[in-house]
Order: structure tokens, then C-alpha cells, then sequence
């Protein structure tokens, strides 16, 4: 009998000093080098409640690189990453759009061939002076109507909640106070836009000094188009202060990368 223990014990001290990978059953999966590059994009001259939101949120991607699972550049001058783009999985902007013809034009070219992109509020806000008709047909919606000021929060409601952005998230949920922006045409209207979340139409009248009261309100979608998804939400230093909103913005970022033409890097 003690013969018989000796050979167990021996036969779980090999099962265990098993590399991973032989053990077919283990739960885990460790990345053995960075899965993918990010670039973060931002304008450190805009209004300040835009800056406080960009640099809480490069905080908010930095502490996501923790154990060197990715690279992650920032910058404020796009045109340095102009012509290697394809370098990266993921471009962030963070209330900053590309503004000369060049680099836009590379951006287009980026995402016209696989490129992924996550945009926060302004990085989406054009109006007619804003002169890139591509930017409309990107984002799958029209330019900008109106919005709710000052910011404050808002109930939100799931229009997809099996989509895998949105199946770990509730129904409904209170979003951090913010300025949200409404669209005309609204992206719901576009065919190849799925609106996964939107300002519920129980907050109307919605505002205090500037009131919307009625009207389509998606704050998050994605158009099937291209590998990118927009999140409204941006303004001011009170967006990370939730747990589920940051789960929403861990979700995106994650279903971007993972849609990679390479491969989903979370599966190497």
C-alpha cells in the first residue's frame, strides 16, 4: 500500500511540473511575449474636460499592459505614426481626429485594410465645417445634432445584449456623468451599424441649461464595415469611476484586437 501512494504522489509531481501547453485541461493561457501593439492618439490643446478624460484614460490603458500583455504608444502628433500604422493592432483616439489631408488619408488607408480603431466622443464629432465626408461614411452616421449640459449621468440601456461587447454587462445601468452627443441621421439607420447601447429614452427631458427632448440616442456602436467600435462617453474626469462602464470599455477594446486579420491574439 505505501508502495502504491509513492507511485501516486511521483505521478501528480510529474503531472505538475508539466509545461502548460502538455496539460490539456488547464484553464489558463500566458502570453510568453506582448500579444499586439496600441497606439493611443490624443490632443493635448483641447478643452480641459477633454484633456482630463484622455489622460485618465491613457492611465486606464497603461495599467492594462501590466505584465507586458501588449505595447502601448501615445502621442499627440499623428503624423509621426502616419506611415506605420500597420504597425499596430489598435488605434485609440481619444477626442482627437486625424486634421490634415495626409493624415487622414493614412488613416483611411489603414482601416480600408483591416486596421482597428476605438474612438471616444470627440474623436467622432464633425459637423458640416468639418470637410471628411469619409469620416461619415466610417462612423455610419450623419453629423452631429445637439447634446445634454452639463454633464451628467445617464441610464443607459443595451439594444444587443448577446453581442460580446455587451453579454457581461446588465440591461441597464447608470453611466457616468458625461456630455453625450446625438447624430442626424442617427447610425441606427444605417444598415450596416449595430447600435449596442443608448441613452435611455426615460432620461428625456435630458439636460439642464441645453435639454434634448426626444430623439434616437446611441452612445455605442460599431459599423460591420470595419473593425472599429465608438464609444460616446469622454468628457470630464468622472468616466472611469464605474466598474460596469469600465467593463463596457475593457469588452470593445478587447472584441477590436481580437478581430484582428492576424488572428485573435488572445488565442496564441
Amino acid at each position: 500500500m505505501k508502495r502504491f501512494f509513492q507511485i501516486i504522489l511521483i505521478a501528480i509531481a510529474v503531472i505538475i511540473s508539466l509545461p502548460a501547453a502538455a496539460q490539456t485541461d488547464y484553464p489558463a493561457n500566458y502570453a510568453k511575449a506582448p500579444r499586439f501593439k496600441a497606439l493611443i492618439y490624443y490632443d493635448s490643446t483641447a478643452e480641459e474636460a477633454h484633456v482630463q478624460f484622455d489622460r485618465q484614460a491613457i492611465q486606464f490603458f497603461h495599467k492594462l499592459t501590466y505584465g507586458e500583455g501588449y505595447i502601448l504608444k501615445v502621442t499627440t502628433d499623428f503624423g509621426l505614426y502616419a506611415d506605420s500604422l500597420n504597425n499596430f493592432d489598435i488605434i485609440i483616439m481619444l477626442n482627437g481626429m486625424p486634421t490634415n489631408r495626409m493624415e487622414r488619408k493614412a488613416f483611411e488607408r489603414y482601416m480600408e485594410h483591416g486596421g482597428g480603431w476605438m474612438g471616444f466622443h470627440a474623436a467622432a464629432y464633425n459637423d458640416r465645417n468639418t470637410a471628411w465626408p469619409w469620416l461619415n461614411e466610417f462612423l455610419g452616421c450623419g453629423h452631429f445634432l445637439c447634446n445634454n449640459w452639463p454633464p451628467q449621468p445617464a441610464v443607459v440601456e443595451s439594444d444587443k445584449p448577446a453581442h460580446t461587447v455587451m453579454r457581461t454587462l446588465p440591461p441597464s445601468f447608470v453611466a457616468p456623468a458625461s456630455e453625450f452627443y446625438q447624430w442626424s441621421p442617427s447610425p441606427r439607420l444605417n444598415p450596416d451599424v449595430d447600435v449596442l447601447l443608448s441613452i435611455s429614452p426615460k432620461m428625456y427631458p435630458f439636460g439642464i441649461k441645453d435639454v434634448v427632448n426626444s430623439g434616437d440616442f446611441p452612445v455605442v456602436w460599431t459599423n460591420r464595415k470595419y473593425r472599429m467600435i465608438y464609444l460616446n462617453m469622454g468628457h470630464g474626469d468622472e468616466c472611469f469611476i464605474d466598474a460596469t462602464q469600465n467593463l463596457l470599455f475593457v469588452n470593445a477594446f478587447r472584441w477590436v484586437v481580437s478581430r484582428s486579420p492576424q488572428g485573435d491574439p488572445f488565442q496564441k
